[in-house]
């Protein structure tokens, strides 16, 4: 019995010491899974208090190079790393193709900052980029591990930036402490890289943003129509620069104005036109108009963001200054029909040209008859001066047209003045305007008869304009004088009332008038000035002591050159006796020209052959020989100038040519003026026909029988 007890108790003993070791190794296990635990613990409080410590750095910031800068090194910090990068792609749909670039790097990789990596390297830079999870790299083998081509790590670890399912670029961490990467070390990297990428996807998104802003902003300024956007009480609360030089007041004095009274006071039209477009209509531009100004305005809606208060509409208002435009659409229009006028007198002078030719000619050749009656012969002496003023006006109505291109030439000026006067004389005598002439002799001067007459003609009116507005007790005079010094000088003087002291300084200003509007352009004494200034000459404005106004113009004197090379006066050149018979071929399709030619010569023993046509002209000249060719310049055969055909198949026969000009277009004109032919102008009189064609002879006196040359 005692030893069962005794056996009972050593059992239970060694049961309670058994148990008691087994208690204390649970706690001891348990002790150590405390201990890991608070170690983890631990751990996770420091990567969470690490992660908002850079969330809270990288939320301070949207500039992109700071960013990737804070999460190199907070990673290389993290992971108690030798180096780190951040390699980021290329944006747009072609990134693809185009290289990385490292943008920060940190530790024993701070050299590879800025670097280029193409996509085709082989190292970890350029492969984890398209990797989805992250990449470890550690060789067994202790060889190196490659993050470029040329650059290798003893280990490395890499993880794409991927944010809103876009890859933005690489994180690469290298050589860790014990050169291994634990777990938890993955872990963290992988966090980071999901938090940076987003914050760099987001910086990259304000850079654009930035930089489009500063695009708009740039070409919001830089646009020469004023812009501005207007609130619904119709302030400018945003302006461009043209709209502050507008107003002539800087930008930030601009916001807050109402538009209307800013630009051209209270305007019911712009108000209008800014409520139909905060209701969204399509509106047409308005233009706005001053005493001195024209404004074009229009407007549109801006589409209201969701944020936005629901009374908010505000319209964006394109503003240009149209007055210059307006100025030259109407000069424009007043060129047109200038231009009809112009295109109306070319035809009627060319349709009387060949009658008053053939009125003068006969006529005058009737007045060479010695049986003529007194009577008859005073008739016919009216007939051919009336013919000869017709020819002039029609030459004076051409000159006033401006036909034919600028030619540089000897011009007498008083000349010029005189033919002015005789075109303008019917307008004046209406006005009751009185013209006085003291014109000396004066040298020539080189320069383009038809722009000097529009000078003349530009004067004469702006003193006919202010003398025309003289009170009846004033007389109406203009006085036009002339005289040469070391210059040639013109002075029209009027007595009108004179030049106010604030348009003075206005006065050769293109498009400044003081006419009411649709009466002047403002352009007539610009136009002289440029004209003037053109032949090297000057044009002043002074105000005599009497009143009125006088204009001078100065011009330089013609060279000796120039003289010569002028249009040369006519000269007086004797018939040829009456043994010199010549034979003349006239082309002319009118058939009072050819009575009048054919009476003329033949008179005089000459033998006038007419071409019933151009053609037939040509084929004439093939088979005879003519000492005179006389063709009118408006002959044609194939569509082309019949004297141009004729030089260029009979060039020998130049000389013999003999030109009657009318009114032709420019480009008839540069034709005939480069194949320097002899002409006389129609309507032209028996003496310049006959001086002319003893010209022609005088230069073959040997063809004197008719032989051909």
């Amino acid at each position: 019995m005692s030893l069962i007890l005794v056996a009972l108790v050593l059992f239970l003993a060694g049961g309670l010491g058994w148990g008691a070791l087994h208690l204390k190794r649970r706690l001891e296990r348990s002790e150590r899974d405390r201990r890991r635990a608070a170690d983890e613990l631990n751990r996770r409080l420091s990567e969470l208090f690490s992660l908002q410590e850079l969330s809270y750095i990288l939320a301070g910031s949207l500039q992109l190079d700071r960013i990737v800068e804070q999460v190199v090194r907070y990673a290389m910090r993290f992971l108690d790393a030798q180096g780190a990068l951040v390699a980021l792609a290329p944006e747009g749909e072609e990134g693809g193709e185009r290289p990385l670039r490292i943008t920060a790097a940190e530790g024993t990789l701070v050299g590879l900052a800025g670097r280029a990596v193409a996509p085709s390297d082989p190292g970890l830079v350029a492969r984890s980029l398209n990797r989805e999870r992250l990449e470890l790299v550690r060789s067994s083998s202790g060889e190196p591990t490659r993050l470029l081509e040329d650059v290798a790590v003893d280990s490395a670890a890499a993880v794409s930036l991927r944010a809103h399912g876009v890859v933005v670029g690489t994180l690469v961490i290298a050589n860790p402490r014990d050169r291994a990467f634990a777990p938890e070390d993955m872990r963290l990297l992988s966090t980071v890289a999901t938090h940076a990428a987003i914050v760099i996807a987001n910086a990259r998104f304000f850079q654009m943003v930035q930089h489009a802003k500063e695009q708009w902003e740039t070409a919001f300024d830089a646009l020469s129509e004023g812009i501005a956007v207007v609130d619904d009480r119709g302030c400018i609360r945003r302006a461009n620069r043209a709209l502050a030089a507008m107003l002539g007041a800087p930008i930030p004095a601009v916001i807050g104005c109402d538009l209307g009274e800013a630009l051209l006071g209270p305007s019911p039209a712009l108000v209008e036109l800014l409520v139909a477009a905060r209701e969204g209509n399509r509106v047409q531009p308005v233009v706005l108009r001053s005493a001195t100004r024209s404004i074009r305005v229009n407007a549109a809606r801006i589409p209201a963001s969701a944020p936005a208060p629901a009374h908010d509409h505000s319209v964006v208002v394109l503003v240009e200054d149209v007055t210059d435009q307006q100025a030259l659409e109407a000069q424009l229009i007043q060129s047109e029909k200038l231009a009809a006028v112009g295109q109306l007198v070319s035809g009627v002078a060319h349709e009387l040209n060949n009658p008053l030719t053939s009125i003068a000619g006969l006529s005058e050749l009737l007045l060479e008859q010695q049986e003529l009656g007194t009577k008859d012969r005073g008739h016919l002496r009216v007939i051919h001066e009336q013919a000869d003023r017709a020819g002039r006006i029609v030459r004076n109505l051409l000159t006033f047209a401006r036909k034919g291109p600028g030619e540089q030439a000897a011009v007498d000026l008083n000349d010029v003045i005189q033919r002015t006067l005789l075109l303008m004389s019917y307008d004046l005598d209406l006005k009751d305007i009185t013209i006085e002439k003291n014109l000396a002799p004066l040298p020539p001067v080189l320069g383009d008869r038809h722009a000097l007459q529009q000078v003349v003609i530009n004067l004469l009116n702006n003193a006919a304009q202010a003398v025309a507005e003289n009170p009846p007790e004033r007389p109406r005079v203009i006085l036009l004088t002339t005289w040469v010094d070391d210059r040639v000088r013109m002075r029209v003087t009027d007595s009108g009332a004179g030049i106010a002291d604030a348009v003075l300084p206005h006065i050769f200003t293109p498009f400044f008038t003081t006419k009411e509007p649709g009466q002047g352009t403002g352009l007539g004494l610009s136009i002289t000035y440029s004209i003037v200034d053109t032949h090297g000459g000057r044009i002043t404005v002074e105000r005599p002591t009497e009143g009125g106004a006088a204009f001078m113009v100065d011009l330089p004197l013609a060279s000796i050159d120039a003289e010569r090379h002028g249009t040369p006066e006519p000269q007086v050149v004797a018939p040829p006796p009456p043994a010199a018979t010549r034979s003349i071929l006239l082309v002319d399709e009118d058939p009072a020209v050819r009575r009048m030619v054919k009476a003329l010569f033949g008179r005089d023993g000459h033998t006038v052959e007419v071409a019933r046509n151009p053609q037939h002209a040509l084929d004439l000249v093939r088979t005879r020989a003519f000492d005179l060719i006389l063709v009118d310049s408006e002959a044609r055969a194939h569509d082309h100038l019949f004297v141009e055909q004729l030089v260029e198949s009979q060039p020998e026969l130049k000389d013999r040519v003999l030109v009657a000009r009318g009114d032709l277009p420019p480009a008839a004109e540069e034709e005939l003026a480069r194949l320097s032919l002899h002409y006389v102008r129609k309507p032209f009189n028996l003496r310049d026909l006959r001086d002319e064609a003893a010209r022609v002879w005088a230069a073959h006196p040997s063809d004197a029988s008719g032989a051909p040359a």
